[in-house]
């Protein structure tokens, strides 16, 4: 039964070389998928071309399962220790310290006061130094035009409380 295989022709050979690597490449570089589809065909191409019988594509079919299986194997290690990892994952980082922040740093506004533009319930907009704020009050209900002052603020949600 596998006697098919020493009978295969140049044109099969060629096919099912090319398929894996394209299939291998896509593993590799994953994208589009276009080297993936072409590395598709030429396998299917090259099943074709090879099996006369129903059991020879089975057959076929086990051999490129297990040879693609092997080579993801060696992809996914390859990714997460190997030369692949170094070049897929971001190492560096960038610190605060560094002078790199996430969002805009609000804590200057800590104790300034402003005023509501909108009512607070508990979220909506005040005027502090003459910018518009989103800011949320501690929970309780402030109306329009009424004082505030900035009591801390956690990355972008600056929190109020109505002044007395």
């Amino acid at each position: 039964m596998v006697n098919f295989l020493s009978n295969i022709s140049w044109a099969a050979l060629l096919c099912f070389g090319f398929g894996f690597l394209l299939v291998i490449v896509e593993m590799f570089h994953p994208g589009f998928g276009i080297s993936g589809i072409f590395g598709g065909i030429l396998l299917i191409a090259g099943v074709v071309l090879t099996a006369t019988s129903a059991i020879q594509v089975l057959i076929l079919l086990v051999i490129i399962i297990s040879v693609l299986g092997v080579a993801l194997t060696l992809v996914l290690k390859s990714v997460t220790k190997g030369r692949l990892s170094k070049i897929l994952i971001l190492h560096e980082t960038q610190k605060k310290e560094a002078g790199y922040t996430g969002t805009e740093d609000l804590n200057y506004f800590v104790g300034q006061e402003g005023t509501t533009l909108t009512i607070l319930r508990p979220a909506g907009i005040a005027d502090v130094n003459g910018i518009k704020l989103d800011v949320v009050s501690e929970g309780e209900f402030i109306s329009k035009d009424r004082k505030i002052e900035i009591i801390k603020v956690e990355g972008r949600r600056i929190v109020v409380r109505e002044k007395v």
